[in-house]
């Protein structure tokens, strides 16, 4: 008897998922488009509850992504390998961060300065990583994203909306270029795990810390927006630039959202890696 309740209770909670799962199938796209929106808009009114100063959570962002950095650390480290990196991506992590540290030293320091420090040490050590030792590990077949089509849009776009401070214009156009390349320099991830199909766990885990961290930088404007007192609530009808700050965060957190969602799917499911169907970008 005792083993028979234990193979019950083991079961039931793979029957929840599989029922879980079937459910979302059968809703129609609209409907878990919305379903989404509601959650997302629920964690952000929680986090407005539950948090008194919202800056917190940029810098929570920050370091979620420097414990995915952590996390493809390991896999370098201790697997040799760096099967299934973009390295494409990591090219655009290091020109986003460089030109931000710049700014910041020249238009303000904080501690997001030494947070996107810390990022850029490491980044460029995966980079080198990728380039050197583990060369003849990486996917460059599938690595095909050109990063011009992601640089020359943002650049484009920053000459047209940037911040309007007092400081020269081309720290201006710079900061507004780092935010637009922080928004899509994921793309060539996504689109290299698309052509592979299955992403592997240290790759999986890494992206999806991505995409809490680009959630938590969301709702960090999104609150500043609820504050009354805060700079952006002000700002948002004096031009255009504080408009595409907010569009770049809610753009960055909804290019990985899709990816989150076959990832929660799998760890439910207990697989070991995440399975992509095609169209998933």
């Amino acid at each position: 008897m005792g083993s028979w309740d234990g193979e019950v209770k083991k079961s039931h909670p793979n029957r929840l998922v599989h029922k879980t799962k079937m459910w979302l199938k059968k809703r129609s796209f609209k409907e878990r488009v919305g379903m989404a929106v509601l959650g997302c808009s629920s964690l952000v009114l929680l986090l407005w509850l539950t948090i008194e100063n919202h800056d917190h959570l940029f810098v929570t962002a920050e370091a979620v992504h420097f414990l995915g950095i952590g996390v493809l650390t390991y896999k370098l480290t201790q697997e040799k390998s760096c099967a299934g990196l973009s390295l494409r991506s990591q090219d655009l992590t290091v020109l986003f961060l460089s030109i931000r540290l710049f700014c910041s030293f020249v238009m303000e320091y904080d501690i997001h300065t030494v947070l996107d420090l810390c990022t850029l040490v490491a980044t460029l050590w995966m980079e080198y990583m990728m380039r050197v030792p583990l060369k003849s590990t990486y996917s460059d077949e599938l690595d095909t994203m050109k990063t011009h089509y992601v640089v020359i849009p943002c650049v484009v776009l920053a000459v047209i909306a940037h911040p309007g401070t007092g400081h020269l214009i081309v720290y201006r156009i710079l900061w507004a270029a780092c935010v637009y390349l922080e928004a899509v320099s994921v793309l060539p991830q996504l689109r290299m795990m698309q052509k592979a199909q299955v992403v592997e766990k240290f790759t999986a885990h890494y992206v999806f810390a991505l995409g809490i961290a680009r959630f938590l930088s969301c709702a960090h404007w999104l609150l500043q927006i609820i504050d009354d007192n805060s700079f952006l609530a002000v700002a948002l009808g004096s031009g255009l630039w504080p408009i595409m700050v907010l569009l770049s965060e809610i753009v960055q957190t909804f290019i990985l959202s899709d990816f989150c969602y076959y990832y929660i799917k799998s760890m439910m499911e207990g697989g070991n890696v995440v399975r992509l169907p095609a169209g998933v970008v």
